[in-house]
């Protein structure tokens, strides 16, 4: 029978099962995440070799003028090194780690999420996941505030593969594409991208694509060439929060 009971656990029937119960779901980043991860031994004993978390995202990814998601770790934490729990044993391992400043906000497209996972070998990993609800930091908030006082609406939120230019820890950004719908921009701009990639808690670097709206044929040629199209990067730290829509205005204005 108990031969028996291996042989089902290794295809997860009666294995082990776990679940991680986070203290709140709601964080920035770099804040501190806690909580419990709970392990429910099977119908047998099992040795687990390792356990461990992962804090994730996907991403849009280009091959071959094919579009396609692809899952992204932002971070990996280690939680025990090998121990075995017996049938039907339950346990519970608390945990705290700091959530990293680069992590994706919970806007538009981007979900994260915490995965938790059992390292048994010859057996069916069981694994868990709870969303997270990623906050933007008091610096981006300013910045996506400021973008909003100038008449610009968010359209579309996303993660895109890097490219070589803005490629930093991560293989991906996230893109905030804007477009003007009040003020002095609409008419004048077609759209405005930003990516925020941030150095610390304190500063960060604004990473603006600005794309001009045609006007008369010149305008239409040069928008058929791309050539409409500005990207600027500017570094803003917390010290600019207090005059940070005049800052981004008066940058935006040069290119528009």
């Amino acid at each position: 029978m108990s031969f028996f009971n291996k042989v089902l656990a290794s295809v997860g029937i009666g294995a082990a099962t776990v679940d991680t119960k986070l203290e709140r779901d709601q964080v920035m980043p770099g804040e501190e995440i806690k909580g419990v991860v709970e392990i429910r031994g099977g119908n047998t004993e099992q040795k687990i070799d390792d356990i461990y978390l992962t804090v994730n995202t996907q991403y849009v990814k280009e091959s071959d003028d094919h579009k396609m998601n692809v899952t992204a770790t932002i971070d990996r934490i280690r939680l025990a090194t090998a121990f075995t729990v017996s049938a039907n044993e339950r346990r519970e391992i608390p945990f705290s780690f700091i959530l990293p400043i680069d992590t994706p906000v919970s806007m538009g497209k981007t979900r994260v999420w915490v995965a938790t996972g059992l390292d048994i070998k010859n057996a069916v990993d069981p694994a868990d996941k709870d969303f997270l609800q990623v906050r933007p930091s008091k610096l981006m908030e300013a910045v996506l505030e400021a973008v909003s006082a100038l008449g610009f609406r968010i359209r579309e939120v996303e993660c895109e593969q890097a490219s070589y230019r803005l490629r930093q820890r991560l293989p991906f950004i996230q893109e905030f594409e804007f477009v003007p719908t009040s003020g002095a921009f609409r008419g004048r701009l077609d759209e405005l991208e930003l990516v925020y990639l941030p150095i610390s808690a304190a500063t960060a670097d604004l990473h603006f694509q600005i794309d001009r709206k045609a006007r008369g044929l010149g305008g239409f040629l040069a928008e058929a060439l791309e050539m409409d199209e500005s990207n600027i990067r500017i570094s803003v730290s917390m010290d600019d929060i207090p005059v940070l829509t005049q800052k981004l205005q008066s940058i935006i204005q040069q290119y528009s």
